[in-house]
């Protein structure tokens, strides 16, 4: 929107011609959603207080959790006006990866604030059932790898990316386009979600990825960088720089009022939302199988879910005192905030082994 403006003021004042940078945008894309953020933040905050919309607490869970019940949640919303209104802001909005991600972004926020608002709002522990929310989300998913591959122009935008490796570029038809889409987009939300579990876990991981994210979508959309890197160049891409940083401004915004102890939970709407971001962004630079190395405590905490399901319900035995897997180590007796930046700590060197992937082929 104010990219328009300043293109067409640039003939007049020719020192507006600046915010054609890419850079400079996405820049401006984290400081306007951490702004939002941070100004609107106590007054949504106080807002759910007041209309008693709280974070109902497991009583199976560990104890230290139960003071808990009661903080406002689906403060996920917060991050989604934040990132909508500084995309909208300084995005190229007649880039169609602006409109695809972040409509799906919004979508899978929807899902979300469904759940989250029958959980908490009508007393219904059970919110939305799995077996709606999975289709939503897998209806969603679909829909946006139909529409990526409907408008692909150029062969190397339905291709799948094998890091480590010059040149390897596996061709992708529509099935197994879309197949890699659902599972990337639709996967990378529910473990996002499942990391949800204590103050600021998952929004830091969220906020190293996004940023790592941007990076390939600038070099993804530079065609000397492209070339220099060995990978496809998809004109378009780079845009996405601005979509990342929102995510990036929001998400520190955001961690300023979840930090421990938290103010605030961002509830399905947030973590959703969030998941599906990352996914769609990774779908569409082909950096598929670097979000899940760079999203390694999201893998970890899903992974760990699984385990625990199968094998209580072949054996009858739990694996993990708890899962998600930060639960477990609580149940062990680290302290929250140790697990937090434990976890934290991890993800700053998996996305340094992501990043490293441009260079190592």
């Amino acid at each position: 929107m104010l990219l328009w403006l300043a293109d067409y003021l640039s003939r007049y004042v020719s020192e507006l011609a600046v915010f054609n940078y890419l850079t400079l945008r996405g820049i401006l894309g984290v400081l306007t959603a951490l702004v939002i953020s941070l100004l609107v933040g106590p007054t949504m905050i106080r807002k759910l207080g007041q209309y008693q919309i709280g974070q109902a607490v497991r009583d199976d869970g560990p104890q230290s959790h139960l003071s808990k019940a009661g903080t406002p949640t689906m403060g996920g919303a917060l991050i989604l006006v934040s990132v909508t209104v500084s995309t909208l802001l300084w995005a190229d909005l007649a880039n169609r990866y602006v409109w695809i991600t972040l409509i799906v972004t919004l979508l899978f926020g929807a899902i979300g604030w469904v759940d989250d608002y029958r959980k908490v709002v009508e007393r219904n522990p059970k919110g939305l059932p799995a077996r709606w929310k999975y289709l939503w989300q897998s209806i969603f998913g679909i829909l946006a790898a139909i529409v990526l591959y409907a408008t692909a122009t150029l062969p190397q935008e339905t291709t799948f990316i094998v890091p480590l490796f010059k040149g390897v570029e596996i061709p992708l038809g529509p099935i197994m386009f879309v197949v890699i889409t659902y599972f990337v987009v639709v996967g990378s939300s529910n473990a996002v979600n499942l990391t949800d579990g204590l103050d600021g876990l998952a929004i830091m991981p969220t906020v190293m990825v996004a940023g790592a994210l941007a990076i390939f979508a600038y070099l993804s959309g530079h065609v000397k960088f492209a070339e220099y890197l060995h990978i496809p160049h998809l004109p378009g891409t780079g845009e996405l720089i601005v979509f990342c940083g929102a995510l990036v401004g929001s998400g520190l915004g955001f961690l300023w009022f979840n930090t421990y102890p938290a103010q605030v939970f961002m509830g399905d709407v947030g973590a959703l939302a969030l998941g599906a971001a990352l996914g769609i962004v990774a779908v569409i630079v082909h950096q598929e199988i670097v979000l899940f190395i760079m999203g390694g405590v999201f893998v970890m905490e899903t992974i760990s879910v699984i385990l625990q399901v199968a094998s209580f319900k072949l054996t009858g035995r739990r694996i993990f005192r708890m899962a998600p897997l930060h639960h477990h180590f609580e149940l062990k007796g680290w302290p929250e905030p140790r697990v937090i930046v434990r976890f934290w700590v991890v993800t700053v060197v998996l996305v340094l082994i992501g990043l490293a992937t441009l260079k190592i082929r």
